[in-house]
């Protein structure tokens, strides 16, 4: 059986698995739909960061300029954290998953309501060295 208190063997588990973690940022409840965010982030993931940036500031998709200002985030953090070169980071992973989603209502005709569902997502954007 295992030596020591429970919190105490938690945080040492934790400070193994997080010695080797990768750079990244998170965007949490970002006005895109999760469905919009993912025909940009196809566009990107696997491409090393400077081709990356380029594929995002030409593509006219409104959520290209928010994953733009992720990636450029994502970046910072691997030069600043974890003392990585610019030249050697490469797109590993990114993923928007489903926030909550705020619900209106839109009056129409004969005293009817619609719904309109305005949708969040979480973005994520790790990066890796070659």
């Amino acid at each position: 059986m295992a030596k020591g208190h429970r919190s105490k063997i938690k945080r040492e588990r934790n400070e193994q698995t997080n010695s080797e973690k990768r750079p990244s940022a998170k965007l949490s409840y970002a006005r895109i739909p999760v469905q919009k965010a993912c025909f940009v982030l196809d566009a990107i993931r696997g491409k090393d960061v400077e081709t990356a940036l380029a594929v995002l500031e030409y593509n006219p998709r409104y959520a290209s300029g928010v994953i733009k200002k992720l990636l450029e985030s994502a970046i910072a953090n691997a030069e600043n954290n974890n003392s990585m070169k610019r030249e050697n980071l490469y797109v590993a992973e990114c993923y928007a998953n489903e926030g909550p989603t705020m619900k209106r209502i839109r009056a129409r005709a004969q005293g009817r309501a619609y719904r309109i569902l305005k949708r969040m997502s979480h973005i994520t954007v790790v990066l890796d060295e070659r």
